[in-house]
């Protein structure tokens, strides 16, 4: 079954994409959130914090990532949760694929969408 793992990860990565891009919700929090919260951090509140010389951006870029981080590991942790309750674990176990394939997949998607 290792011999097969990259192909069985490309495919099950696929199917876990075409959730996400049928999902308004996900594409809002995953991608748009973070956008838009550094937007509003550096230009609404970016004047109302002195930073001395070092542009505010500095300061608020690291925070920002880790939320973004944050975001994507509860959102792959979700999908995991929602497969494992819907009961497609079950028929994936029952099909001769690589049992990590479908941790990956769920990996590599949030990868992709908070890129």
């Amino acid at each position: 079954m290792t011999a097969y793992f990259f192909g069985d990860t490309a495919v099950l990565t696929g199917r876990t994409l075409r959730h996400v891009t049928r999902s308004m919700d996900t594409i809002i929090t995953t991608v748009i959130t973070p956008v838009a919260m550094m937007l509003m951090f550096v230009y609404v509140f970016g004047g109302a914090i002195d930073t001395g010389s070092v542009s505010y951006v500095n300061y608020m870029l690291p925070g920002i990532l880790l939320m973004t981080i944050a975001s994507g590991i509860s959102y792959t942790a979700y999908r995991l949760f929602t497969d494992v309750k819907s009961g497609i674990f079950e028929r994936f176990q029952s099909m001769p694929i690589a049992r990590s394939g479908v941790l990956w997949a769920h990996v590599f998607t949030s990868l992709v969408a908070n890129l």
